[in-house]
């Protein structure tokens, strides 16, 4: 999720502002599946309505199947039809932020974290759908409130839409062989766990590149384990404290027992690590236990997930993959756009969308804890509560533009791998996140 920088932005214009020349169109063949019989439209579609939506690449087939196919039930119910662009996760936020630059491009843009802070004038006011959905379902969860209402716009400017969780996962019978009868509930047992996974050949594996999941995941689980933060209730910037220097040379030593290469490691390396038997443990999404059971059988029954462990704080402080959806204001069928949000996100949608990724994503709306598939298999359970009290990337400060560009700057990610990759000391690398997060909020 790079910075939209002169070059990048040069790069993406230079092919043009028309986005979703690629996609797949929907609504030109009869669905698959049958909306509700008891659907009616909330918003007055505009006549002539038709929609493009931008949105990342599935990492379990079952997410673009359902995504899909609710998709041409919408078109049958209402007759609009639904244009999708599937891109790759490290797009998305460049791509969107030319779409705002520019002021044209898809109707609508399912996102990461606290993206539509950057330029939350530009976008359509959701504040009716996101307050129906919420009191009709039990509300948000806080983290999901952070990522999608304003409080300088005073309104919701995105619909949270939920997270690809993050869990530990690993190969059970590694476990046992490294003497542990189940998996660490804190800090220093999951050190020791690794330590003997690395003496056994089965190394640990954690993102260390500019990876939009998994990098971001973890270094932030360890950060706020530890107490650290990039900024206080006041917008201050506190990155270099005592707790971030402990966090780090943590994270030192877990470096250690991980396989070589991780410094370049994107989204995706670690699934692939993972299942071809490079690394015994990491962190991810229920995506590499979703694929081991397609395409891996032989592994898949010794596949584990489980809660990440806890930290010296003493509460779990997991970080998480956030979408959401946000309406550009240059739509010219916003009403269109709203009903389809609303759509996907009804029970009777978003039911079959979760149960078809085996809870891949984490609804963040808090009465979808209540899916059957949440506790269909122990291995999925854990992906149910990573939304319970977790925060936002900027906390403890405010939502908003700063926060936005400081994670897309990677400057917590970095200052991780300046420890771990370059060998500089906690003290040096606090001090250099500290000045890059200066430069951005003060």
């Amino acid at each position: 999720m790079n910075k939209l920088s002169r070059r990048n932005f040069m790069k993406l214009s230079a092919g043009g502002a028309a986005m979703a020349a690629t996609g797949t169109l929907l609504g030109t063949t009869a669905p698959a599946w049958a909306a509700d019989s008891s659907y009616k439209p909330m918003f007055p579609i505009e006549k002539g309505a038709k929609l493009r939506l931008l949105r990342w690449s599935q990492f379990v087939s079952g997410d673009k199947k359902l995504w899909e196919q609710n998709s041409k039930a919408f078109t049958k119910a209402t007759g609009v039809p639904v244009e999708i662009q599937w891109i790759t996760w490290t797009d998305v936020q460049a791509k969107s932020a030319l779409a705002a630059q520019l002021g044209s491009g898809p109707d609508m843009i399912m996102g990461w974290y606290d993206d539509p802070f950057i330029y939350p004038h530009k976008l359509v006011d959701v504040s009716d759908l996101a307050e129906h959905l919420g009191k009709k379902y039990g509300g948000w969860y806080h983290v999901a409130r952070s990522y999608g209402y304003s409080d300088d716009e005073k309104r919701w400017i995105a619909v949270p839409v939920g997270a690809s969780g993050a869990a530990m996962t690993y190969r059970q019978s590694w476990m046992q062989e490294a003497g542990f009868d189940s998996f660490p509930n804190d800090f220093d047992g999951f050190l020791k766990f690794s330590r003997k996974l690395k003496k056994n050949n089965h190394p640990l594996g954690l993102a260390l590149g500019h990876a939009v999941g998994d990098a971001n995941t973890w270094t932030y689980w360890v950060l706020w384990g530890f107490g650290g933060k990039p900024v206080n209730e006041d917008n201050h910037v506190v990155i270099n404290s005592k707790q971030t220097r402990e966090a780090l040379k943590y994270a030192k030593a877990l470096h250690e027992t991980m396989s070589p290469g991780v410094s370049s490691w994107l989204d995706g390396n670690n699934n692939r690590a993972f299942l071809s038997g490079k690394v015994g443990c990491t962190m991810n999404g229920i995506s590499i236990w979703y694929v081991a059971q397609n395409q891996f059988p032989k592994i898949a029954d010794d596949v584990r997930t489980a809660a990440n462990p806890i930290g010296p704080v003493g509460h779990p402080t997991t970080f998480n993959l956030f979408t959401q959806a946000f309406i550009f204001k240059y739509s010219q069928f916003p009403n269109a756009a709203k009903e389809y949000l609303r759509f996907m996100l009804e029970k009777p949608h978003a039911e079959p969308w979760v149960n078809a990724m085996k809870g891949y994503v984490t609804p963040a709306l808090q009465g979808y804890a209540d899916f059957p598939i949440w506790t269909s298999n122990p291995n999925v359970t854990p992906y149910r509560d990573v939304l319970k009290g977790t925060h936002f990337d900027g906390w403890a400060g405010s939502p908003g533009k700063k926060a936005a560009n400081a994670l897309n700057d990677f400057i917590i990610v970095d200052m991780f791998a300046d420890v771990c990759i370059k060998g500089h000391s906690p003290a040096d690398a606090a001090k250099t996140a500290e000045r890059r997060l200066k430069a951005i909020y003060d």
